[in-house]
């Protein structure tokens, strides 16, 4: 694939993954066939930062862990009411990590 489109890609969803994921995400998609760039292009990630606003607005529902494709854990979240609180609260730190990491698994299921 073109290394200047992938950069491009690159440049504008690196704060969707973790800074250590960076180049492993370059080098896989340089070696991409270009059949599959408009997958790749048309992906839908989420945003770590508005993942993070809603957790802090409505974490102790589990709404956050919803969003991001973790049905179990925003469904004990739902029951709990965040563990009491102290879930909803590390999460207020873990959230956005964990959103990065589903959007690796995304892209991930396109790579391979």
């Amino acid at each position: 694939m073109d290394a200047q489109k992938v950069d491009m890609f690159i440049m504008t969803n690196s704060k969707f993954f973790e800074s250590h994921q960076i180049n492993v995400i370059r080098d896989r998609l340089i070696a991409l066939d270009d059949s599959k760039w408009p997958m790749i292009s048309t992906l839908q990630l989420k945003d770590p930062t508005t993942i993070l606003i809603i957790s802090i607005l409505a974490g102790s529902l589990g709404i956050d862990r919803f969003m991001i494709g973790d049905t179990g854990l925003g469904i004990g979240k739902l029951i709990t009411c965040g563990g009491l609180g102290i879930w909803a609260i590390i999460d207020w730190f873990m959230i956005q990590g964990a959103t990065r990491e589903k959007n690796m698994q995304k892209l991930q299921q396109l790579l391979y």
